[in-house]
């Protein structure tokens, strides 16, 4: 079952969040440029291309490994997104700007999960 991943309210949150990451680390200093502004860049960008690359799959066991995939995506966001704002990289409103849609997006993940696996669990019944 082919789903359009762009229609995927997670996917959506993940979006814009790995948007909104890009724009805040502009200001990230330049000697982090292979450290943790490319590490917060990778880990933002991975929740929503596992998102869309499981929803091509066919069957709901292969999407939900991906959807977990991103969910550990989420997770490292959130620490380099802490860590940014210890060292002094975002402000606290940034910081909290990007926590707050990571929040969204991650609860939005959880639901999502939580659905694909009790029509995973009714199918395998």
């Amino acid at each position: 079952m082919r789903r359009n991943f762009k229609n995927i309210k997670a996917w959506q949150y993940a979006d814009d969040l790995a948007v909104l990451v890009y724009s805040k680390t502009k200001s990230f200093p330049r000697e982090e440029l292979y450290g943790i502004t490319s590490q917060l860049r990778r880990a933002a960008v991975s929740a929503p291309t596992n998102i869309a690359e499981g929803a091509s799959r066919e069957h709901n066991r292969e999407y939900l490994n991906f959807l977990y995939i991103a969910r550990g995506s989420m997770a490292e966001t959130e620490y380099l997104l802490h860590l940014s704002r210890r060292l002094g990289y975002l402000q606290d409103d940034e910081y909290k700007k990007l926590e707050d849609l990571r929040k969204e997006a991650a609860k939005t993940l959880h639901g999502l999960i939580t659905a694909v696996k009790k029509d995973a669990e009714r199918i395998t019944a």
